[in-house]
């Protein structure tokens, strides 16, 4: 049982597991052992309640794919367990950043000073390239 949230479980059963052969250096290793863990889960199929399954699919993430599963590849680490462990805490991460609400903007208006201090350092910079020309006699 993986734990989102203190009411959000998945099941185990809901993520599966691919191990393939991890690209990159790493020697003879990299050509024997399947150490690249990916990690699938179906949004729709899941168990997840409603406001996380629509919010997750509306989230632009390179994770989701189009068909609505959530994609996650690890290949950092030699060890197959710790890319399965690494994998699983983006995942929990990327579920859970779904229940996190971002704050409202407020717009703010530049004060009269900043302003004025704003004209007066491009008009002293206007001063200083216009020195610079070419100098007649």
């Amino acid at each position: 049982m993986i734990t989102i949230s203190q009411r959000v479980h998945i099941p185990d059963q809901e993520i599966e597991w691919q191990f393939i052969r991890s690209s990159g250096a790493g020697g003879q290793n990299v050509n024997k052992v399947s150490t690249c863990a990916q990690l699938i889960f179906d949004i729709q199929a899941s168990s997840l309640p409603d406001f996380y399954k629509e919010k997750l699919l509306q989230k632009r993430d390179h994770r989701i794919t189009q068909s609505g599963k959530i994609i996650i590849k690890c290949q950092e680490s030699r060890s197959q367990e710790a890319n399965r462990d690494t994998a699983l805490a983006q995942f929990i991460a990327l579920v859970q950043s779904v229940n996190v609400v971002q704050k409202k903007r407020i717009a703010t208006k530049a004060t009269r000073a900043s302003q004025q201090r704003r004209v007066d350092g491009k008009k002293q910079r206007g001063a200083t390239k216009s020195m610079r020309g070419k100098v007649s006699i």
